[in-house]
C-alpha cells in the first residue's frame, strides 16, 4: 500500500462532496486549492468558495492562487510535498501544476469521456435529450478532459429532470469514484485506458448568452430540454413583449402539450390560470418564470397579479 499525500483542487459545492468523502475515508490531506474570494451581491462582499469554507472548517491548508503559474505559488505547492492530487470542478492547469505529484494528478468529469468534454456536461446532457450520463475520472494531460481514463460509472437521465437534479446525483456518484481512484492508486492496481476515437463526438461548452436564449421556432422537444437543462442555473431565457414594454424573462419550469396549431410561435395564450407559448409541434406550458427585477413565481402567483395582453409574445 502506497502512502498518500493528497493536495485537492476544487472551488463549487459538486467538489465538496468529493472533498468530504475523502476526508471520511482517512486520507491524508496536506492542502486544498480553490478559487480566489470573488465579490457577490449587491453589496459586493468579498464570498469564499464553498470549497474554501468546508476546507477551513476542517482546518485544512488553504491555497488561493490567481495565477497557477506563479513561482510563489508553485514553491508552496512543491513544500506540501503532494504524491498525488484531485481535482474536481477547478480550471485548468499549466503541466509545472499536474505534472508534479509522482503518482499523477486525475480529475472527475461530470460524463462519460470522450463525451461532452468542457465546462458545462450536465446542462448539455439533458439540453441534448440524452438519457444516460455518467461520471469519469482520467488523468490531466495537455488538452482539456482528454487524458487516459481511469474509471467510468454510467446512470440514467429520468426525462423530466433538471441540471439540478442531475448535478446532485452525478455528485454522490462521482464523489464514490474519486474514492474508488485513490484506492487503485493506493495499492497499485491502476490500469489506465486511452480515451477512445468517436466519430460524433458531442462537447460541453462554456453557457453564455447565445446558448441559453429560447428560440420559439424549435420544437417543443428541443425548447422543453433547454429549459429543464438550465434549471435552476444559469435559467433559459427569452424576450416578453407585453403591453408596449419589452423585458428579459426566465423560464425555470414548464411542461409541453403536443398540438396542431397556426398559432405564431412565441405567441401567448392565457386560459384558466395556465400560461401557454406556442411552439414547433404544440405548446410549452411555463410552471416557473422571473421576471425582470422580480423573484422567481410559479405562474399561478404571477397570474394573481400580472395581466398579459392579447399581443403578448416571447421572441
Amino acid at each position: 500500500m502506497k502512502s498518500l499525500r493528497i493536495v485537492f483542487m476544487g472551488t463549487p459545492d459538486f467538489a465538496v462532496t468529493s472533498l468530504e468523502s475523502i476526508l471520511n475515508a482517512n486520507y491524508n490531506v496536506v492542502g486544498v486549492i480553490t478559487a480566489p474570494d470573488k465579490p457577490a451581491g449587491r453589496g459586493r462582499k468579498l464570498q469564499e468558495s464553498a470549497v474554501k469554507q468546508f476546507a477551513l472548517k476542517k482546518g485544512l491548508k488553504v491555497l488561493q492562487p490567481t495565477n497557477l503559474k506563479d513561482e510563489q505559488f508553485i514553491e508552496e505547492l512543491k513544500t506540501l510535498n503532494p504524491t498525488v492530487q484531485v481535482v474536481v470542478a477547478f480550471r485548468m492547469l499549466p503541466k509545472i501544476v499536474w505534472s508534479l505529484p509522482e503518482l499523477g494528478t486525475f480529475n472527475l468529469h461530470a460524463s462519460l469521456l470522450p463525451q461532452y468534454r468542457g465546462a458545462a456536461p450536465i446542462n448539455w446532457a439533458i439540453i441534448n435529450s440524452e438519457t444516460r450520463t455518467g461520471v469519469s475520472t482520467f488523468f490531466l494531460d495537455e488538452k482539456i478532459d482528454t487524458g487516459a481514463i481511469i474509471l467510468q460509472k454510467e446512470t440514467d437521465i429520468a426525462a423530466d429532470s433538471n441540471a439540478g437534479e442531475l448535478h446532485d446525483k452525478l455528485m454522490k456518484i462521482g464523489s464514490k469514484l474519486v474514492i474508488e481512484t485513490l484506492q487503485l492508486i493506493e495499492k497499485d492496481k491502476l490500469t489506465p485506458t486511452n480515451q477512445p476515437l468517436v466519430e460524433m463526438l458531442k462537447e460541453a461548452p462554456k453557457l453564455d448568452k447565445e446558448n441559453t436564449r429560447i428560440n420559439w421556432d424549435r420544437s417543443i422537444d428541443q425548447i422543453y430540454n433547454l429549459i429543464r437543462g438550465l434549471n435552476p442555473y444559469p435559467g433559459a431565457w427569452s424576450i416578453l413583449f407585453n403591453d408596449g414594454k419589452q423585458g428579459k424573462v426566465k423560464v425555470y419550469r414548464c411542461r409541453k402539450e403536443s398540438a396542431f396549431h397556426d398559432t405564431k410561435n412565441g405567441s401567448i395564450l392565457v386560459e384558466d390560470k395556465i400560461l401557454k407559448v406556442a411552439a414547433q409541434g404544440g405548446y410549452i406550458i411555463i410552471e416557473e418564470l422571473q421576471l425582470p427585477g422580480k423573484r422567481k413565481m410559479d405562474i399561478k402567483s404571477l397570474l394573481n397579479g400580472y395581466n398579459f395582453t392579447e399581443t403578448a409574445k416571447f421572441f
